[in-house]
C-alpha cells in the first residue's frame, strides 16, 4: 500500500546516525520568476467536520504560491517546531532533532507582492499523502509558481499529524483512529473531494480570484493525495487535468470513466506489468481513462522520492532506500509535472510527454 505516511520512509535503511550539522534546504526552483506565498485559513460552514463531528464546520489551511514581483523578504517556514515534532516523534531516528523540519530553508517569500505582469494564471491544486502536511509538496509548489502558475496546497484537517491555525490551535490526526474501518477510503475520497471544491470556490471568490483563470485548473498530489485526484475531477468539472504521484487508487473509476487528461507517475522498480503488485489498481483504472493519458515510471525511486522528503532525507544522512540521486528524482518530478500542466492548461505541446527522452533515461513510458 503506497498511502503510508511519507516520513515513515525515513526509518528505512538508516545507514548512519542522522545529522543536522547543516541546515536542510529545498533546491531553488528553475523558473524565471521569484516565488511568493501566503497562508489562508478557510472555514466551510456548510458542513460539520467529517472526522470530528463535534466541530460544526470544516476548517482548512491552504498555502497559495504565485509568481512574485521580488525575491526579497522573509521566506516561508517549512513547518513549525511542533509540526516537525509530531511528524517525527513516531520515527525514533537516532541523532535527528525532532524540530529539524522547522529549520528547512525554503524559497518562497511570505506575502510578497504578485508580479504585475501575471494575471489569469493557471491554477494547480496540490493534495498531500495520507497523514502528511502540505509542506511536503513545497518544492513542487515553488517550481510551478516560478514557471507562472498559481498553486494551492491544502492541509486536510484531522488527516495529518499537525495543522496549525492562525489563532494558535493545532489539530491532530483524528482520522488515524478509524483508518482500519470498512468504507474508510471511500469516505476519505469524499472528504478530500469536498475540500478541493470548497477551496476552489473560496479562492475564486477572494482577492486571489483575479490572479486565477477559472478555465485553467489542474490538480495533482502524492500518495493518497494523488490517488484521490480522479475522484475530485469526476466531482468537479472545473479541474481540467490531473496527475497521480505514486498513489494507490482505493476508489476505482466508474465504468463511465474520466475523459479529461490524466497522468500516472510511479516507481519502475516496483512494477511488473500484468502481475499483482502496488500498481495493479492503475492497470484497472487505465482503460477507463478515455481522454489524453500518460503513464510513466521512474527507475531508482521509492515512495518518498516524489516529495521533498527525498532530498531532505539525503541532507540529514538518512537512507530511504532509493538508488537514484534524490535531486535528480526531484528534477524528474518537477519537469514532467510541469510539462503535463503546460500542455493541458496552457495548450503548449510538450515533446517530453510525446515519447521517451534520452535526457531522462530513468523514465519509462508504460502508456
Amino acid at each position: 500500500m503506497r498511502t503510508f505516511a511519507v516520513v515513515t520512509a525515513l526509518t528505512v535503511a538508516l545507514s548512519a546516525p542522522a545529522s543536522a550539522a547543516t541546515t536542510p534546504y529545498l533546491p531553488h526552483p528553475t523558473g524565471h520568476s521569484p516565488v511568493g506565498v501566503t497562508s489562508l485559513s478557510l472555514k466551510d460552514t456548510s458542513r460539520p467536520d467529517p472526522w470530528m463531528p463535534s466541530v460544526p464546520y470544516r476548517e482548512l489551511m491552504v498555502s497559495v504560491f504565485y509568481p512574485a514581483a521580488s525575491g526579497g523578504g522573509p521566506k516561508k517556514q517549512y513547518m513549525t517546531p511542533l509540526e516537525s515534532e509530531r511528524n517525527l516523534e513516531r520515527q525514533n531516528i537516532p541523532g535527528l532533532p525532532l524540530d529539524v523540519f522547522s529549520t528547512v530553508r525554503t524559497n518562497a517569500v511570505v506575502d510578497a507582492k504578485p508580479a504585475g505582469r501575471w494575471h489569469g494564471l493557471p491554477l494547480v491544486v496540490l493534495s498531500p499523502g495520507w497523514t502528511q502536511p502540505r509542506a511536503t509538496l513545497t518544492a513542487l509548489a515553488e517550481e510551478l509558481a516560478s514557471r507562472g502558475y498559481a498553486v494551492a496546497a491544502i492541509d486536510h484537517t484531522y488527516e495529518n499529524r499537525a495543522t496549525t491555525f492562525p489563532d494558535g490551535h493545532v489539530t491532530g490526526c483524528a482520522a488515524c483512529e478509524v483508518d482500519d474501518q470498512p468504507g474508510f477510503w471511500e469516505k476519505f475520497a469524499q472528504v478530500r473531494t469536498k475540500d478541493t471544491s470548497f477551496v476552489l470556490d473560496a479562492l475564486l471568490r477572494s482577492k486571489w480570484g483575479a490572479l486565477i483563470d477559472p478555465q485553467r485548473i489542474g490538480m495533482t498530489g502524492h500518495s493518497a493525495g494523488g490517488a484521490v485526484t480522479t475522484q475530485a475531477m469526476l466531482a468537479d468539472p472545473r479541474i481540467r487535468a490531473g496527475a497521480d504521484l505514486d498513489g494507490s487508487v482505493h476508489v476505482p473509476l466508474p465504468a463511465s470513466g474520466l475523459a479529461r487528461p490524466f497522468m500516472f507517475v510511479g516507481s519502475m522498480d516496483n512494477y511488473t506489468p500484468g502481475a499483482p503488485g502496488p500498481y495493479d489498481d492503475w492497470e484497472t483504472d487505465w482503460p477507463h481513462l478515455t481522454g489524453w493519458k500518460r503513464w510513466i515510471m521512474v527507475s531508482g525511486t521509492v515512495h518518498s522520492s516524489f516529495t521533498d522528503l527525498g532530498v531532505l532525507a539525503a541532507q540529514l544522512g538518512v537512507d530511504i532506500g532509493d538508488s537514484i540521486d534524490p535531486y535528480r528524482a526531484l528534477s524528474v518530478t518537477r519537469n514532467y509535472v510541469s510539462a503535463f500542466f503546460d500542455q493541458h492548461l496552457r495548450c503548449r505541446p510538450q515533446p517530453l510527454l510525446a515519447a521517451p527522452s534520452p535526457a531522462y533515461p530513468e523514465v519509462t513510458f508504460v502508456g
